[in-house]
């Protein structure tokens, strides 16, 4: 059974605006009825604002009636009351501040280690904009003079499992467009 919403502020405000049983209101909060009891006599709960059930449509003005007539009705909870999970909508993925500067180092690594990644799938995988893509890839980005290829898994923005998958539906893209899968491009060593 559904728990109503906030059960402690619902079984102050029973217990106050109704002649409701202590049992009757422990059912129906899912408490045990010596608890309610002690909300009654002012032990527990102090200090808390009593929550409408009826202003907020977990239970109905007929319902509180019909059970304060026969003391062994119960009350039942609206089969609306419980709110219902929304799901998430497609949204821009949220990256923390400290990693945020981050992102054009793993742009300019899976520039050159995955050239075959299209610019949507590397905005896709690393919560970016196409238009930070380019500035990467044109050495215009504001930060372009620091900017060190850095792999995005070891930095956290992505997963390595994401990062496989995109690559792998780069490289079918190409083979079935026919085009040749591009070879990375060549690392320059630091010992020049």
């Amino acid at each position: 059974m559904a728990q109503p919403l906030m059960p402690k502020a619902t079984a102050v405000w029973l217990i106050e605006k109704t002649s409701l049983s202590f049992e009757q209101i422990a059912d129906f909060v899912q408490m045990h009825p010596l608890e309610v009891q002690a909300i009654a006599d002012g032990e527990v709960a102090q200090g808390i604002i009593g929550y409408d059930p009826v202003a907020n449509g977990q239970v109905s003005r007929e319902d509180i009636a019909r059970c304060e007539a026969d003391t062994s009705a119960r009350l039942s909870l609206a089969p609306n009351a419980v709110p219902q999970s929304k799901a998430r909508g497609k949204g821009g993925r949220y990256t923390p501040v400290a990693k945020r500067n981050d992102r054009p180092d793993g742009i300019a690594w899976l520039l050159r280690n995955h050239p075959e990644l299209s610019i949507a799938q590397v905005a896709k995988l690393l919560g970016t904009t196409k238009e930070t893509i380019e500035k990467v890839r044109d050495k215009t980005h504001w930060n372009s003079p620091n900017i060190k290829a850095r792999d995005p898994v070891i930095l956290g923005l992505c997963t390595q499992s994401a990062l496989n998958v995109a690559v792998t539906a780069a490289q079918e893209r190409l083979k079935a467009e026919g085009k040749a899968v591009p070879a990375p491009l060549p690392v320059a060593s630091d010992a020049e």
